[in-house]
């Protein structure tokens, strides 16, 4: 599926900010067989004094960008067009979870797919007892790695409820995993903690996600939503799965990846330094819409 994609990310503060230091990973990335960027464009308004564009350690696209002068206002604007293949069935040929330790120990390379990055505490993703407990009251005898990263997933999904008054971007995993509430952050980071805590490398995954207007409406401008769902590892042969625990589903066409990391912190749309006073305001605008749909639509 070819999809036009739109995001625009605007910021207004009470003051004028003395200086701005910030990295941006906004731009969709080229994963090979599983999405191709045709175009992209980021716009940054004001025009930044410095600006770096560049690749993470994990391949993420990333702009280094600051300003000198004060700003009040921050505008944000990506659009791109992005291939989305669709995953082929996805058949079972995990090892045994008991097995993978011995795969994962004849590995040799760190090279940035490798997933020994991804087996231990990162910053915002440690493990806790009471999530590898509940991780392993999902398991049956026997069961595969792939059907592991499924049990958990889809427990998750069942156990939790999506509240995006429950937590912000800097709530402790464990405080949304207590509550059993939370946003597809939170989602994201318990399945993380939780199939580290069995023994499964596992990524976050930042994106988009497509949305579906309700039967008989139209669809809203800017009603899609950036998202965050997970990837682990099922073996050698297996490779790397996408899982989403918030909508209880492996990651298909409807999903466009940003970037990869062992947290959100490693990809965070938007980070960095600024010194300012007073609060500010930010509004967000997503759209991912079929390329035959948005042309129709001209």
């Amino acid at each position: 599926m070819l999809y036009d994609l739109g995001l625009t990310i605007t910021y207004s503060y009470a003051s004028p900010s003395d200086r701005a230091r910030t990295i941006l990973r906004l731009l969709p990335a080229n994963v090979p067989g599983v999405q191709t960027v045709r175009q992209r464009l980021l716009e940054i308004m004001p025009l930044p004094e410095e600006r770096r564009d560049g690749r993470d350690f994990f391949g993420n696209e990333t702009s280094m960008v600051a300003w000198h002068s004060p700003i009040s206002e921050l505008s944000l604007k990506v659009t791109a067009q992005v291939e989305r293949f669709e995953p082929a069935p996805l058949f079972d040929f995990s090892p045994p979870l008991e097995q993978l330790p011995q795969e994962l120990a004849g590995l040799q390379s760190l090279d940035p797919e490798a997933p020994h990055h991804f087996r231990c505490a990162s910053p915002r993703v440690s493990t806790f007892d009471e999530i590898t407990a509940y991780a392993k009251e999902c398991l049956t005898d026997g069961v595969t790695v792939l059907g592991a990263i499924e049990a958990v997933g889809r427990a998750l999904h069942k156990d939790m409820k999506f509240d995006a008054e429950a937590t912000d971007v800097d709530t402790p995993l464990q405080d949304a995993f207590e509550k059993r509430h939370g946003v597809c952050q939170d989602f994201a980071h318990i399945m993380i903690s939780a199939l580290r805590g069995i023994g499964i490398p596992a990524a976050y995954a930042s994106g988009f996600l497509r949305t579906f207007a309700p039967p008989g409406q139209p669809r809203l401008e800017g009603a899609d939503a950036m998202h965050a769902w997970v990837r682990a590892w099922a073996g050698n042969q297996m490779g790397w799965v996408e899982f989403d625990p918030t909508n209880d589903q492996f990651a298909g066409g409807d999903y466009i990846t940003i970037g990869y990391g062992r947290d959100y912190g490693d990809v965070a749309p938007v980070r960095g330094a600024m010194r300012s006073s007073g609060e500010h305001t930010t509004t967000q605008a997503v759209d991912v819409i079929p390329h035959e749909d948005a042309v129709a639509s001209d």
